[in-house]
This record gives C-alpha cells, structure tokens and sequence, in this order.
C-alpha cells in the first residue's frame, strides 16, 4: 500500500483546482450560492465573485444576485464544481423574481408551520 506524500495530499485536499471555475457552495442553513472561487483560506473561508444564492421552492427559482460574497468557513456544508457545458437545471424548473420566490417561500413556510400546529393539536388523538 503507498501513502500519498505531503506534496500529492496538500494538492489533493486543496481548494487551489477550484479557483476561478464557478462552484456552488451548500450552507448550513441549507442556502446554496453559486460564484465563481476567487479566494480561500486554512480554514475553508471562501470569496466568491459574481455570486448569487439559488432559492427553490417546488418547482420555481430564482437566483438572487449577491455580487462578491465572502464565506466563513464553519458555515460550508458542501463546495462543489459546475459544469459550464450542462444545464444546471431541469427544463420544468421555472424562473421567476426574487419578489415572487419571497412569496412563494413565506406561503411555504406558512403552510409547514400550519402542519406543525395542526399535529400538536391532534397529538392527543393517539391514533398509534
């Protein structure tokens, strides 16, 4: 069995092969931006440039420009790269302003919520 050296695990482990290609970076409150990598650090801290946060609801999204956006890093779940030749989305996915996603997220939210009360209410059914 071979080890990879300190050379071959630094450059294997690196954000440097993802530098000016555009990535999507998942969060942990579950946003996921797109930019292309301009800069990072030890601790996993990214900039992004021309970055832009893909909100999804159903079968809607939008991407809400944010223009340079710096990360920290204990907030990066996931970096990925994109591929510039495919299409990120499906074909189904429709576009829409960042004023209709809003409402379409607030209704979304709303509607879980109203779940949630509705089983506490009925918790005491036991249908189990």
């Amino acid at each position: 069995m071979s080890w990879a050296g300190p050379d071959e695990l630094f450059l294997s482990t690196s954000l440097a092969s993802f530098l000016d290609k555009k990535l999507i970076v998942l969060l942990r409150d579950g946003r996921k931006l797109l930019g292309t990598l301009c800069s990072f650090d030890q601790f996993a801290n990214v900039v992004l440039q021309n970055a832009c946060e893909r909100v999804i609801v159903g079968e809607l999204y939008c991407d809400v420009p944010l223009g340079l956006y710096v990360i920290r890093g204990e907030n990066v779940l996931l970096i990925g790269e994109l591929d510039r030749e495919r299409d990120e989305l499906p074909a189904h996915m429709t576009c829409i302003s960042e004023i209709e996603i809003r409402k379409a997220e607030k209704a979304e939210r709303d509607l879980k919520d109203l779940k949630g009360s509705m089983r506490k209410r009925m918790e005491f059914l036991d249908f189990d």
